[in-house]
């Protein structure tokens, strides 16, 4: 392994490992190693870099990454083309009917976001295990704390990859120099990165911190044992080899154990807002998220670009709008009953009105100009009286919007209760949510579903108990008694609509579609059954053209 690094690039340029278009391009605002990592300040901010940069691949970040080809191909949420905007060369079209192409620009991009994190945790991994502790001003249990939280996060980013792609190739160095066809990697099988991910998980988590306040927004022992669930839960569609009892173990390590965690720091939230608020740091329930931090560091989240309507700042009494682009799936609203208290709180529907006024509507932009802008659950042209619903018939209202992450808002304005209305003052804590990757309501319900498959496909007393208790919360205790699940109603097909209605724009549903066998053979809305070779995506062509190694999925 190639330890001997001239130079780091502290921002943009770091470690771009294998995906770019130029390996050998000279990089700029950089530092001779020789005279970075000389303290622990310099050394903390080679760890944290990575970070910063999964906001742009692990999030609907406004970027095309892993978040929009986990879900704008399945049958929840949908970009559809609405008059004059949406378009966008027919990409979001492409995705949810699966039809996409090997030269599809947004992959490419993808590919190369998620290799570039994976470089920027490579760099410094590298970078500490040359360099002495008395060189950096580090403890030894600091180096070593260090170098497995990051290949925590390496091995996060290899599973996002092998998520979308399967068979990728696996590098842990760093390119120096002028780099070579010779040099590219090769393809890997899926059930080699798979291994690749395991063992580095498994070697590394007993060494990474414990999840705490200080470790907001960083991967640690928690965050590692969340992601062999992941694996454990998926490995049948993934190899070919079913582990339930694994996803179990590993689960068991975080709702039973506490593994990974200090203090208690782990706990379901007694409601399903303090998971998706603004002060979502304080919640006991989120194992591992992209942290962000407004009020110091103007560091906001992106999702405001894929969802928030033209004028959604005057919904909310915030300052920022978006781009008007996802929506829900029409239909998936009402698989939520009345009482379901998700489908009030994290999903927008019907007239809209101005947080700083709660009389008077807000007005639509485009096909609605001067008129009250009203979400409606279709996607088809209203305003026509049209009755054809497609992804090309849409307008600026067509959908049901996200509701789930809430940022709060920067005017002063009024809170709507019923028939109260109370005054609300700016919220100091505007713009600083942070986005869930795991919490710990999808660890409940990875075990529930291993419980079932493990016994056949029948639901068990111990999978029914997980599942309550996490869909209590989404109802008032006058309503649940009628909702809750048993033995016999728990089906494999009622917990994938359960998954569903709790997991909705959290980026789970094209694994879970893939993983009921549901993918490629169901149809939903205006979207028929595809074929099983869609269940991976193509490698980018653009990467096939630079390394002569990268092997092309089957099918394309």
């Amino acid at each position: 392994m190639k330890k001997n690094i001239k130079y780091i690039a502290l921002f943009l340029l770091v470690g771009i490992g294998f995906s770019c278009t130029k390996l050998d391009e000279k990089a700029y605002d950089q530092i001779p190693a020789d005279q970075f990592y000389s303290n622990k300040n310099e050394v903390i901010s080679a760890v944290l870099r990575p970070y910063t940069h999964a906001n742009a691949w692990a999030t609907p970040s406004g970027q095309d990454g892993w978040w929009r080809m986990a879900e704008l191909s399945g049958d929840q949420l949908a970009w559809p083309t609405k008059g004059p905007h949406g378009e966008d060369g027919g990409k979001w079209k492409r995705l949810h009917y699966h039809t996409w192409t090997v030269d599809e620009g947004g992959f490419n991009n993808a590919w190369n976001l998620m290799y570039w994190g994976m470089g920027l945790c490579n760099s410094p991994i590298l970078n500490l295990e040359s360099r002495s502790i008395a060189e950096m001003g580090i403890t030894q249990e600091e180096k070593e704390s260090y170098i497995a939280e990051l290949k925590l996060l390496r091995a996060f980013h290899y599973l996002k990859l092998m998520d979308l792609w399967g068979n990728i190739p696996i590098t842990t160095e760093i390119p120096q120099g002028t780099v070579s066809p010779d040099d590219y990697p090769p393809t890997t099988q899926r059930a080699e990165v798979f291994n690749f991910i395991e063992k580095e998980i498994k070697e590394n988590i007993d060494k990474a911190p414990k999840l705490s306040r200080g470790m907001l927004g960083r991967m640690t022992q928690a965050g590692g044992y969340a992601m062999l669930v992941d694996l454990y839960l998926n490995a049948e569609a993934w190899t070919g080899t079913a582990r339930w009892d694994d996803c179990i173990a590993a689960a068991d390590k975080l709702i039973t154990n506490q593994a990974g965690g200090q203090n208690g720091a782990m706990a379901l939230d007694p409601n399903i807002l303090d998971q998706f608020s603004n002060t979502n740091d304080l919640s006991k329930e989120v194992i591992f998220s992209i942290a962000y931090n407004y009020k110091t560091a103007n560091f906001e989240p992106g999702f405001a670009a894929d969802f928030f309507h033209f004028s959604q700042r005057e919904i909310y009494g915030g300052g920022r709008n978006g781009n008007d682009g996802v929506v829900v799936v029409p239909g998936n609203y009402t698989t939520y009953d009345t009482d379901d208290l998700r489908r009030k709180e994290w999903l927008l529907i019907g007239t809209q009105y101005k947080f700083a006024n709660p009389k008077d509507p807000v007005q639509g932009t485009v096909e609605y100009a001067g008129q009250p802008l009203v979400f409606v659950d279709n996607i088809r042209r209203n305003k026509s009286n049209s009755t054809v619903s497609n992804m090309s018939e849409g307008e600026e209202n067509s959908g049901v919007r996200f509701n789930k992450y809430r940022l709060g808002n920067s005017v002063a304005g009024f809170v709507v209760n019923g028939t109260d209305t109370t005054a609300v003052a700016p919220d100091p804590n505007y713009n600083n949510t942070d986005w869930n990757i795991y919490r710990l309501t999808w660890v409940y319900f990875a075990k529930a579903e291993a419980l079932i498959r493990k016994n056949g496909g029948v639901a068990t007393a111990d999978a029914v108990a997980l599942i309550n208790t996490c869909k209590k919360r989404a109802y008032t205790d006058a309503t649940w008694p009628a909702h809750a699940y048993t033995v016999a109603n728990l089906t494999l097909d009622e917990l994938l609509a359960e998954r569903g209605r709790e997991f909705i724009f959290e980026g789970f549903r094209r694994d879970d579609l893939i993983r009921f066998g549901k993918f490629a053979t169901a149809s939903w809305w205006d979207h028929t059954p595809s074929s099983a070779t869609k269940t991976l995506y193509p490698i980018p062509q653009r990467q096939r053209d630079l390394n002569a190694k990268l092997t092309q999925n089957p099918g394309y």
